[in-house]
């Protein structure tokens, strides 16, 4: 080993450009935060062979003092801090100084620019640390930056890029999170002299829309939160519209794109009972909060943060989207809703033919039905929704009438233009999730005693596991107890499972307390579980509905939050429009 000496100055620079500048994209976004935060309202970028052989970024920004020039190109030179102080509330998106730097270490760079009051713009070039002369030059107000052959002064960094189109693919995400970020500014975007990209200066909104496409705008909610300094506003997707990686997730602290662990789990926590495990939703979202609230100094790429309150940025996240996600029933759905009135009269649906919705008779009076009159199935409170329709006779149905079960697994209802297609098991599966962990939250489940018990063989551990806790079970509705050396005696179970495979849902009981213990029914984790028993407690495909369990199913699917989707994430309903029927039949053409 040799004596210990101080490294070359472009060395240096060398091995801090990998701190910075991993691929052609890193340095990409360091180019454009810099126009953005000269005030650019218009960037081009052209790039050549993904980024490796070219990046230019012309902007109409403030530009650079002629004087400044050498300093641009400087280590460490920067005119976004001047203090340690300013640390604590950096408001620009660059400020560390080292980028242009590392480039110029790794590549050739030529800057080109000009301030609004200079005669005429000045370029100066560095390559290898070595900056030629600074000489005027032709160009409006704004900056060019161009960077030639990354990595050509480091030929084993270069080996380590991909290939044209997928260093492009990098470069291209680069510039699509700065656009979702910056609507008020146009971007294009060229690769090998061809344009691919133009987002013209718009909102928040039509530029998501132009960048994700009508498909998710259909599907988008629209999240708008404030708790103390902080706010959250964006648009995320109902759990029916996913993705299978976490790629398409856009997090924004005051403008800057993060990948951030506290806000992943917040939204993983969001979506944990409505999404299935291996998916993941599409996000756009947008916390705003005081610069000295958030620290941005934490990486070189500036990719990560830490919060000074990170507990109120975490319920704020969660709580923002659990509310947006409650609206995904079909009351707040798009479908049109059909209205029919207290005397029994169906409304006129464009000539076409209509269904008699399902009667009552109250006190000598006939309405139609609100909500569920078979309590035997869907737990119902059946005289206070019949005084609820007397009171409010003109009530909306979103979901219509039920007309017929198809194959003993879909309900078809008829709306006011079109037909409703229900998967009866996913729905109900939701409808009972969501009330067991009402009834759990408030501590009301109500208990139905079985006329004869349910026995079955455990194995001793299970056997203990049930004498030990046997308050603990009563506290969550059920009466298991012993009824032999290995037998145990299920009397009596929540009442809304009580039409489910009982055994099943007794084991699953059982299951837990042996792998995860008695904590684990009351913890934060006991929603799985009530899941768990939805699932086993809800309607099987091939039961037998009547018209007036169907018309149950719609309306608690209705008054539900969470609905629009079951426990896994699968959609627990279908709209189809009489047009689009009317298309399958060349009607009108």
């Amino acid at each position: 080993m040799t004596r210990i000496h101080p490294l070359d100055r472009v060395l240096i620079a060398q091995i801090a450009a990998g701190e910075v500048i991993e691929r052609p994209a890193s340095a990409l976004k360091e180019l454009l935060e810099n126009s953005i935060d000269a005030g650019a309202k218009h960037i081009e970028i052209n790039l050549l062979d993904g980024g490796i052989s070219k990046i230019e970024v012309i902007d109409d920004g403030i530009g650079i003092h002629s004087e400044d020039l050498p300093l641009a190109l400087t280590p460490h030179a920067t005119s976004k801090i001047n203090h340690l102080d300013d640390l604590q509330s950096v408001s620009s998106l660059g400020f560390r100084g080292e980028a242009l730097a590392s480039m110029a270490s790794v590549a050739t760079v030529t800057i080109i620019t000009r301030e609004s009051h200079a005669p005429h713009g000045y370029r100066v070039q560095c390559r290898a640390g070595n900056m030629s002369e600074i000489i005027p030059a032709a160009r409006a107000i704004g900056t060019t930056i161009v960077i030639n052959e990354l990595f050509s002064e480091t030929p084993a960094r270069r080996k380590f890029l991909k290939t044209a189109n997928t260093e492009f693919a990098h470069c291209d995400e680069v510039v699509k999170r700065m656009a979702l970020s910056h609507p008020e500014i146009e971007f294009r975007l060229t690769h090998q002299g061809k344009s691919l990209r133009h987002w013209p200066i718009t909102n928040h909104l039509l530029r998501i829309k132009a960048i994700f496409g009508e498909e998710f705008m259909t599907s988008a909610l629209s999240v708008d939160e404030f708790a103390g300094q902080a706010s959250l506003q964006g648009w995320i997707s109902r759990p029916t519209f996913s993705s299978s990686n976490r790629e398409s997730q856009y997090i924004f602290i005051n403008g800057r794109f993060v990948r951030d662990k506290l806000i992943s789990h917040a939204l993983r926590q969001a979506y944990q009972d409505v999404l299935h495990h291996q998916r993941f939703p599409v996000v756009v979202l947008f916390i705003e909060c005081p610069f000295d609230l958030v620290d941005v100094n934490v990486h070189p790429a500036k990719t990560e943060v830490r919060f000074r309150e990170p507990q109120a940025i975490h319920q704020l996240v969660f709580h923002g989207l659990s509310k947006t996600l409650d609206k995904t029933s079909p009351s707040q759905s798009s479908v049109m809703t059909a209205t029919y009135l207290g005397n029994g009269e169906s409304p006129v649906m464009q000539n076409r033919l209509s269904i008699d919705p399902p009667r009552f008779e109250l006190g000598g009076i006939d309405y139609v039905t609100d909500r569920s009159l078979a309590p035997s199935m869907f737990e119902s409170n059946v005289l206070s929704q019949q005084l609820d329709q007397v009171i409010n006779p003109v009530q909306p149905f979103p979901l219509g009438f039920a007309i017929a079960q198809l194959h003993g697994i879909y309900v078809l209802s008829q709306s006011e233009n079109g037909l409703i297609v229900v998967d009866m098991h996913a729905a109900h599966e939701r409808i009972l999730y969501e009330k067991l962990k009402l009834a759990l939250k408030n501590q009301v489940i109500q208990k139905q005693q079985l006329l004869i018990p349910v026995t079955f063989r455990v194995d001793p551990v299970a056997l203990n596991l049930v004498q030990e806790n046997q308050s603990l079970l009563n506290q969550v509705g059920f009466d298991l107890t012993v009824a032999g050396p290995d037998v145990l005696a299920l009397r009596s179970i929540p009442v809304l499972l009580a039409k489910g495979d009982l055994e099943q849902i007794a084991r699953d009981l059982i299951n837990e307390l042996t792998q995860y213990g008695s904590a684990r029914l009351l913890d934060e984790k006991h929603n799985e579980l009530l899941s768990t028993f939805a699932c086993h407690g809800a309607v099987r495909a091939n039961r037998q509905l009547t018209i007036t369990e169907m018309n149950a199913l719609l309306r608690d699917m209705e008054h539900i939050d969470r609905t629009d989707q079951c426990n896994h994430g699968r959609p627990t309903w279908r709209h189809i429009t009489l047009s689009e029927i009317d298309q399958w039949f060349l009607r009108g053409q």
